[in-house]
């Protein structure tokens, strides 16, 4: 009987994406998967370190586990891999000593399987630390496994030289190193061989790709070349840098059908003098006349962007400006947070972080909920109008209902049968809230697998909550 993994994931998008390789790895290694712990042969947590809740969240989930074995006697190989492996390496075995077997880095996961048949292999099981740097971010054509159906993530550049001082990912993922685009071609080719209509580019600062491989090779030109490949109908990346954002780049992305028509800009702070302190290298008044541009050269364009309440020496002044800011820009979503000080960054070690818990929490309950108008206010501007959206879910609560997204970027649902996952449908908008639209089917639209008895539905089919 085979061997299972089970592999739970925390954090970004990229996290997502690397659980999907050592899915891979663990499969070519003759496991399969599982999603019941209690049948797991080997566990892999993978961690995020941009909140200190996940840490939490780590060493509550490592101690369950070794409940859990000692309740049943089931006794997996448990790997910590991700940012805070990268982080904390063999601390996270002092703190939480006899829970965990393998502490991967962020760098090492293509060293899994090696690490954990060295763990089984020993008389007694000896835990393993592996945070050794690696330089070549190349990653085998085929072994990857994608748990989506219909998108597919592709990592264009790992690590990141911008050294903001609240982030924690240069320390955690590296300094910048960027993938051969003749590597990226070919896993876009692949993915859309398998049916996959979507592509997201993935990277700490995606915009700022410069191919190793072909000289003059930009993010934008990178962007030209996945244009041109049968089977993807559309493009999305995250994360741009505002900094990084040239008119070249605007000018393709206007030009070019399948780029979505969504921007995620982060900003951070509304208040030039937080964002000199967070080293962000832009001031509020060039970034908001960065969004005047983008909108002069994409009127239906959407954009999102990340905030922080409550970073170091903020006033209560400096936080109106991130209000305003925020009332200008009309973002369509936006990821907030409550400043945390993380490990090794510059904030942590040169700032004090004299602004207090109840005022972060009362700072950020005023900044969602007027956000949470704005994203209500730009929805409902769709009730009436016929949108595309590509049907990427099923929805578990709601039986005969998929969803899917606009090329803004919008969750419209609307019913429907399983078989449009993959799909381009076309949905009337009927009503719509401040996270989602709901509509009727004005036509299925066009389905991406050919030569495919769509009837029968698409395997793997991803589902909605």
């Amino acid at each position: 009987m085979a061997r299972k993994y089970l592999i739970e994931t925390f954090g970004c998008q990229m996290n997502v994406h690397d659980s999907e390789r050592m899915a891979g790895l663990l499969e070519q290694a003759g496991y399969e998967a599982t999603t019941d712990a209690s049948d797991a042969d080997v566990v892999v947590i993978n961690t995020c370190s941009v909140r200190d809740r996940a840490e939490q969240q780590l060493y509550t989930r490592l101690g369950e586990l070794r409940q859990l074995a000692a309740e049943y006697g089931h006794d997996p190989v448990v790997a910590v891999a991700g940012c805070v492996a990268q982080q904390e390496g063999a601390a996270i075995l002092k703190r939480s000593p006899g829970t965990a077997d393998i502490v991967l880095g962020t760098q090492a996961i293509r060293r899994l399987p090696m690490l954990i048949e060295e763990v089984e292999g020993a008389h007694r099981r000896r835990p393993m630390v592996d945070l050794d740097p690696h330089d070549d971010v190349s990653f085998p054509l085929g072994v990857t496994r994608r748990n989506d159906p219909v998108k597919a993530y592709v990592t264009i550049i790992e690590g990141c030289n911008e050294f903001c001082s609240f982030c924690v990912v240069p320390y955690t993922r590296g300094h910048e190193r960027m993938r051969p685009k003749r590597e990226i071609l070919a896993e876009i080719r692949e993915a859309a061989d398998g049916g996959r209509r979507e592509v997201q580019l993935l990277g700490q600062i995606v915009n700022h790709y410069d191919a190793p491989d072909d000289p003059g090779c930009d993010f934008t030109g990178l962007l030209e070349a996945i244009h041109e490949i049968q089977g993807i109908d559309r493009i999305r990346f995250a994360s741009p840098h505002p900094r990084h954002v040239s008119t070249r780049f605007l000018d393709a992305m206007a030009r070019l059908p399948k780029i979505c028509r969504h921007l995620h800009l982060p900003v951070q702070s509304g208040s030039t003098r937080v964002l000199a302190a967070m080293r962000r290298r832009y001031t509020r008044e060039s970034y908001l006349a960065l969004v005047a541009e983008i909108r002069a050269s994409m009127a239906d364009v959407a954009l999102s962007t990340d905030m922080i309440v409550g970073f170091p020496g903020e006033t209560e002044a400096e936080f109106e400006e991130t209000l305003s800011l925020t009332e200008e820009a009309r973002y369509h979503s936006m990821f907030s947070f409550k400043y945390s000080p993380r490990p090794n960054t510059l904030a942590e070690q040169r700032l004090a972080d004299d602004v207090g818990d109840q005022e972060k929490t009362r700072r950020i309950v005023a900044l969602q909920a007027l956000q949470r108008g704005i994203q209500t206010t730009l929805n409902e501007a769709l009730v009436g109008q016929t949108v595309e959206v590509l049907v990427d879910a099923v929805s578990r609560r709601r039986e005969g209902e998929v969803s899917g997204r606009t090329s803004q970027n919008v969750v419209v649902n609307a019913p429907g049968p399983a078989r449009l996952l993959g799909a381009i449908a076309a949905v009337r908008v009927e009503r719509a809230g401040p996270h989602s639209a709901w509509g009727q089917l004005a036509g299925e639209g066009t389905d991406a697998r050919k030569g495919v008895d769509v009837s029968r539905g698409f395997p793997g089919a991803h589902h909605a909550d």
